[in-house]
């Protein structure tokens, strides 16, 4: 089965499916290695991995590279960030089909303008609703997996208000979309209210910072959505202890003490040592 047959069941039949956010292998190597079912290839991840902003300056090759990467590097499935689709239908299909090689679950498009940006920020433009559609239709006829899933996100909540959002969820999955994401509900009754509205199955944002409070899981389950992502959780935190290891290194003029002590061996364990090194025992 693949993983994209294995998302879709669990979609449809299991528990509530909870992505943290990667941005290269290592991050999803350890969302594996901890038992999580799903991972989430962050597009603001990955252009800060860049070594840009989350503002649209990453291109599709940059982009699908990574996925396929992280894809290729885990035995989960991968729902991965794809911007606006990088274009107009024809962008869109080239880049359903980069994706879907590179052996991605589910694949996210928003209906962003240019440039697109980080849902929490301010200035966020977004497209008219009838392009947006023809890019989702796109995206849906483009797939070769029947099994591959389309998630369709909407930024609408911040300029068009909440119903238009919830309208435009509507729509893309009446044009095929798999799955509905509404990005950054400003209040928990709207959280609560986004499963019943929407027409199919519902993906969540679960962030610490933004435009609305985190829920915990346990509400997040019981609302009836059937994705959480968690796409900020592992950056952050990687960028505050890289920052406070660094600030202390220099303040001490010694090596710090990590917060969690690895050998060298369970350090390599983390990038799969193991599995190379059956590999080398087994031949003869």
């Amino acid at each position: 089965m693949s993983q994209a047959a294995k998302l879709r069941a669990a979609i449809k039949s299991g528990p509530l499916i909870v992505a943290p956010g990667a941005y290269d292998c290592i991050t999803a190597r350890l969302i594996e290695g901890t038992g999580y079912a799903a991972a989430y290839m962050t597009g603001g991840g990955t252009a800060g991995m860049l070594g840009f902003p989350d503002y649209g300056l990453t291109t599709m090759t940059e982009m699908v590279d990574n996925a396929g990467r992280i894809a290729n590097a885990i035995n989960i499935p991968l729902i991965a960030d794809a911007d606006t689709g990088f274009g107009n239908e024809l962008n869109v299909t080239r880049t359903i089909r980069e994706y879907e090689m590179r052996g991605v679950a589910a694949i996210q498009l928003e209906d962003q303008g240019f440039p697109k940006r980080c849902g929490h920020l301010e200035g966020i433009t977004i497209i008219p609703l009838n392009e947006f559609v023809r890019k989702i239709s796109a995206a849906v006829r483009a797939r070769r997996n029947p099994d591959t899933i389309i998630v369709a996100r909407t930024d609408a909540r911040g300029g068009g208000g909440f119903k238009e959002a919830v309208d435009r969820m509507n729509a893309a999955l009446d044009v095929g979309a798999d799955v509905a994401f509404l990005e950054a509900h400003h209040t928990q009754e709207e959280m609560e209210q986004i499963p019943k509205l929407i027409h199919g199955p519902c993906l969540l944002n679960v962030g610490r910072f933004g435009k609305s409070a985190p829920p915990t899981l346990k509400q997040v389950a019981d609302a009836g959505y059937r994705i959480a992502i968690l796409p900020g959780m592992l950056i952050t935190q990687v960028i505050g202890a890289c920052e406070h290891i660094l600030k202390q290194a220099r303040e001490t003029q010694t090596a710090p003490v990590p917060f969690k002590e690895l050998t060298i061996h369970e350090l390599w364990a983390c990038c799969g040592s193991k599995s190379w090194d059956e590999i080398k025992e087994t031949i003869k």
